[in-house]
């Protein structure tokens, strides 16, 4: 049986966004297995046929000892295993998977899912990752990016030297997320905020949002949906204050976000940067919502101002302000007519089996030299 081992630092992020792939691979007759830290999402990769590692990742930062132990791990699983293809996702799979791939002589994809926080400003780390970027794809098979900025930014910096692709994002599961009409004109506006509560999301610019607009246009509504990151815990206290006050309704981390999808009007997403390609951004203009974010890659891509939503300067409060109240002061009819614009846009170019597809056309590439072609079922 033909073997794909998928290295990634979460499983909620493979069956979130790679469940569809997975499924393909499966169906195509591949042994799929899958290493990644112990996490929510273990069970249902199992019951869809997955085999699971278990292989712990340090997310946060570079600590020589652990990340020494992860391409060790690394190496092991993929001598034990002996897969055909290895995928690799995030940050430290991409370059230690990668090193561990070159080293056992074995292709492999990369995937770009977004530079991280490290790459928001230049520092002996983004130096150092650049460095490390280089030697890990130096015999990739294909480096998917996920927008267009990673990609000429990489190619600046000399990381890559291979074949590569642009792909759009991890595309949307079109049926899962699917149109819903928009909210009566009567309904009270709410907008979401989605995603890890930390200062690199724009949680800040956020709560600054919501505290003015709620004091200008009280029936309005700001939730928030998502667990504070683990290291920055202080936004636990700051949440607390904002929902006593009325400003936000904190909802946590919710396992199904789509009810609170199609229960809005609008998403904010203010990240300040790192994005690969913003999955909530096309999640909610799948379901036919109006998308307000940072102008900034992996946003700017699925917003046409003015037809399906706004940008506006990331980290500017006063901006955002700005921004939100342009939305609110527009007509229903309006705002329901972006939300229909948000789904045709995704659908002509987010679906995820463009993503499905291009794997496979290069997976497909790859087993011509053991004369194991596939064909899609």
């Amino acid at each position: 049986m033909r073997k794909i081992l998928v290295l990634s630092n979460s499983s909620g992020g493979l069956y979130s966004f790679r469940k569809e792939l997975i499924e393909e691979l499966i169906k195509n007759g591949f042994q799929v297995n899958i290493s990644t830290p112990r996490g929510t999402k273990v069970d249902q990769l199992e019951e869809l046929g997955c085999i699971f590692i278990e292989t712990p990742i340090d997310r946060r930062g570079m600590n020589p000892v652990s990340d020494l132990r992860l391409i060790l791990n690394y190496r092991h699983t993929i001598k034990k295993i002996n897969p055909d293809i290895v995928l690799t996702y995030t940050i430290k799979p991409n370059i230690y998977g990668s090193i561990a791939c070159r080293w056992a002589n074995i292709p492999y994809l990369n995937n770009i899912t977004g530079l991280g926080s490290a790459f928001l400003k230049p520092s002996l780390l983004s130096s150092i990752l650049i460095i490390m970027y280089r030697i890990a794809f130096k015999e990739s098979r294909m480096v998917f990016f996920q927008n267009t900025n990673n990609l000429e930014f990489m190619q600046g910096k000399r990381a890559i030297s291979g074949p590569y692709k642009l792909i759009p994002g991890s595309g949307v599961n079109l049926e899962r997320f699917k149109f819903t009409p928009y909210p009566d004109a009567s309904d009270a506006i709410v907008f979401n905020f989605v995603g890890r509560v930390m200062k690199d999301k724009g949680i800040d610019e956020y709560l600054a949002v919501a505290r003015e607009i709620k004091q200008k246009y009280p029936t309005t509504r700001f939730n928030i949906i998502g667990s504070v990151e683990p290291s920055q815990s202080h936004y636990e206290k700051i949440l607390a204050e904002h929902e006593r006050e009325g400003s936000i309704t904190y909802l946590g981390y919710q396992e199904d976000i789509v009810p609170f999808l199609i229960g809005s009007h609008c998403i904010i997403h203010p990240s300040r940067g790192g994005e690969g390609m913003s999955n909530v951004l096309l999640e909610t203009a799948a379901t036919g919502r109006c998308l307000i974010a940072s102008d900034i890659p992996g946003c700017r891509e699925i917003i046409d101002g003015g037809i399906n939503g706004f940008t506006f300067q990331a980290g500017n409060a006063y901006d955002l302000i700005a921004t939100v109240e342009t939305f609110l002061s527009m007509p229903h009819e309006k705002k329901a007519e972006m939300g229909k614009r948000s789904r045709e846009k995704v659908e002509r170019e987010f679906d995820r089996q463009i993503v499905v597809d291009s794997y496979f056309e290069e997976i497909d590439k790859i087993l011509r030299n053991y004369d194991l072609s596939i064909s899609m079922n």
